[in-house]
Formats: C-alpha cells, structure tokens, sequence
C-alpha cells in the first residue's frame, strides 16, 4: 500500500482530536503505513494527543509514522488528505451569538448553525477555514479536505466556491435519527443525553435503513426500513408517535405533521431554522457546562493513558461514530461503499436545489472520491424551506469572504428569526462589533 499522509489540524480539541486519532488507529488494518501529521496552535494540547498517538502507535505494531507541528503549513506538503475541525474561541464565542440576539428579541434555540447566532458563527468560521484551504490548495492541490467546522453547508460551500479542492463536509448528526428512530420503535431506551452512544448507534444501523436528504442540520428521513426484510417502518413509526411521551421531539413532531417527514437531527438542531421552535423548547441554550466538564474527564484519561494500560487500552477500542477515518479508507481502498450522508456540491443529487449548493446526501466512495447519489426530491414544502436557506448561505458566504456588511444584512432580513428591520441592523452592527477581533475583513 502507498503511503497516504494525513494531516489533522485541530487535533488537539476537547474531543474531536481524540476522537479522530482512535477512529484511524481502528481503522490501521486498512490504512497502515500512512503517515498522521497533528497540528493544534495550543502547543500542550498538541503535546498531550501526540503522546496518545505514539503509545497507541507503539501498541499497535507501529501502524502509522507520527508526526506533529504547531503550524500546519509545516505538515501540508504530501499531504493526501487534510482533515479540519477548527473554531475560534469556542465556548466564549458561542455564548455571545446566543445572548445578544436575545436583547432583540430574538427568541432561538442554540444558535450554532442558524439564526443570527449562525451568521455570527459562519463570519468567524469561514474566514478561518478558507483560510487554511488556500494554504492546502498552495501546498498540497490535490489533497482532499474533509471539514468538520460548524456551520458545516456554510463553510463548505465558501471552500467549494473558493477553491478548488476537494471537499467532503461531514457530520455525526445522522447517528441521531437512527436513535429517535430506534427509540419510537422500542428498539432502545430512552437516553438521557438524547445522543447514542456509538455502540447504540451502531447497533440500531444494524436494524434500521434510513435514507435521508437535505442541507446538514436540516435533513429529512426520506425513509425508513427494517434493513434485514426491506419492510417500511413509516407507518408503524407514524403510529407508535400518535400516544408517544408528548415531550419528546415536539417540534419535530409538528413538523412531520405539517410536512409529511420527519427531521432526522430533532428538535435542537432543526430548531434553529424555525421562528416557531421556541413554542417546544425552554430556550435554555446549549449545555456549555456540560460540555467542559466532558472535555475535562476526556483531558484526564488522555493524560492516564500516558501510563496506564488499562486507559490505553480503552482508547485502542473506542471509535467514535464519526467517519472521517471511515471515509477516508474507503477513498484510499477504492471500496466504492456506500456511505449515508456526506456533504458535497449538489450537482443535481437533491432535486429542487441549485447544483451549486452543498447537501447532505448518500454517496459512493472510491478512487474518485465521494459521488453524491440521486435521491428522490423532497416534498415541494421542504425543498421550499431549504431552498431559502440556500440563499441565507450564500449571502453569509458572500458576506464572510468579501467583509460585506449588506450581503450579512442581507442574509439576517432573510432569516425566518428575525422580525424586526430595525433590530436586525442593530443586532448585525453588536455582533459585528463585540467579534470585530476575528472578523478582519470587515475592517476593510
């Protein structure tokens, strides 16, 4: 097998770092011989997953060559595919795309990904990524990148328009419908975090197809089937939800009422494209807490493994229900597998939607990369409110790239969360202003 160099900036964040690191070192059967290059600016961090790595590499037989930097151009020359999950301060920043847009009345659920809290996020986050693709365009043309970074359709597309790289968003969020899902039909228990574990997960895609389109974090189940027999599970699944635990899902729940399917990523994420979601939800936010407390216990095995075998020996196991790794074996392998959703550019995959816009969509992977397959068009009412969506991205694109204070107004008066003209100025102007650190093109 030819050598494939991998490089993972990022690799020192909270989860995704590890998380990625122990997918690859499942997946060394396929991928031995390649060459792991971590990249993190925070240089303990770094320190801390490289360490990880070489015990983990040291225990498998010396799978893979290790390497590491704190500045990712070192690492992109060869590089075969370069793997992104980047933020810019990210808790912090978070909780300020969440609270100011409540002083104007904005009423939103997590504003991660829609909403103004989405606009704020994509600004950063674009112009931080597109970035770091140049420099891999620069350095490394023909590697394919693969973006992890929220909001995930935003940032692809201003790397699709922008470079001309190969590029593959993905995201674990599918693991969430086959829970709900799975759950509706007493296949698992309900569960407290409302996310399967990846052995749940797994263990539900064993028993469950699911086919499902649309833009990512806004994705519908086009269908659902007992995998072994083929049998529609749409109708015993409408019927279980008729005398359902009312406070499960509620808004999705209406959704499928009102539109015919139902979303596969719940109420959180599809919330955030609905001016109605704060009717089922107690606006409570995201859990930040909890999520540092996660990332601190992950921080603290990461360091016993450094000793303990035990500890190593859990991560050697572990995989995380995310694909990259998945993904890029099967690129490497040219298996031409099925994978479920990837995001890519349109090209027709998702009728209803402009060829340009990047969708969350099954797809062949191979020697070629990922080729999107055609599904069936969605509903006229859904493919309606994706298509509006489409056009709120590409004003956040065109406002990330270019520093565009109109196309982001633009992009906000086109959001169903907004209600106000004048708010919205307002709103865009204090975000704009309290992020000005990141958002250097629009000091221009």
């Amino acid at each position: 097998m030819a050598s494939t160099k991998i490089v993972l900036i990022g690799a020192g964040s909270t989860i995704f770092g590890v998380n990625t690191l122990t997918d690859l070192f499942g997946l060394r059967d396929h991928l031995r011989g390649s060459r792991l290059a971590l990249c993190d600016v925070d240089a303990a961090r770094l320190a801390r997953v490289t360490r990880l790595a070489e015990r983990m590499n040291a225990a498998t037989g010396e799978a893979f060559e290790i390497t590491g930097a704190a500045d990712y151009r070192e690492l992109l020359p060869g590089a075969d595919f370069v793997i992104v999950s980047v933020e810019v301060d990210r808790l912090a920043r978070w909780k300020l795309d969440w609270e100011i847009p409540f002083k104007y009345g904005v009423r939103h659920v997590l504003g991660e990904n829609g909403g103004p809290g989405g606009l704020s996020h994509a600004l950063r986050t674009i112009d931080l990524v597109l970035g770091i693709a140049q420099e891999v365009e620069r350095l490394a043309p023909d590697a394919t990148l693969i973006n992890f970074t929220n909001p995930l359709p935003r940032v692809c597309l201003a790397l699709t328009r922008y470079t001309r790289l190969k590029v593959i968003g993905l995201c674990h969020q599918i693991n969430k419908g086959y829970y709900i899902v799975g759950h509706v039909l007493g296949l698992t228990p309900r569960l407290a975090e409302h996310f399967p574990p990846p052995a749940v997960a797994h263990e539900l895609q064993q028993k469950l197809d699911l086919q499902t389109a649309g833009l990512n974090h806004f994705t519908w189940i086009q269908s659902m089937r007992e995998r072994a027999t083929g049998r529609d599970l749409y109708p015993e699944f409408r019927a279980r939800l008729r005398d359902f635990d009312p406070a499960f899902e509620p808004l999705s729940r209406r959704l499928f009422d009102a539109f015919g399917l139902f979303p596969t990523s719940g109420d959180d994420h599809v919330g955030e494209y609905f001016a109605y979601a704060h009717e089922t939800s107690d606006l409570k936010g995201y859990d930040f807490e909890g999520y540092c407390a996660r990332g601190a216990e992950l921080d603290a095995r990461v360091e016993r493994a450094a000793t303990s075998a035990e500890e190593l020996g859990r991560f050697l196991r572990w995989q995380s229900g995310e694909r990259g790794g998945q993904v890029i074996a099967a690129i490497v392998n040219n298996w031409h597998s099925h994978e479920e959703v990837v995001n890519v550019v349109n090209h027709g995959a998702l009728p209803g939607l402009s060829d340009w816009a990047v969708v969350e969509a099954p797809a062949i992977l191979g020697a070629d990369g990922a080729t999107p397959v055609r599904v069936p068009a969605l509903p006229p009412a859904i493919t309606a409110l994706l298509n509006q969506q489409v056009v709120i991205q590409d004003r956040v694109v065109e406002a990330a790239v270019h520093g565009d204070r109109h196309a982001a107004l633009e992009a906000l008066l086109l959001d169903p969360l907004t209600a106000s003209y004048a708010d919205a100025e307002k709103l865009l102007d204090e975000l704009l202003r309290v992020h000005a650190d990141h958002l250097p093109r629009f000091a221009r």
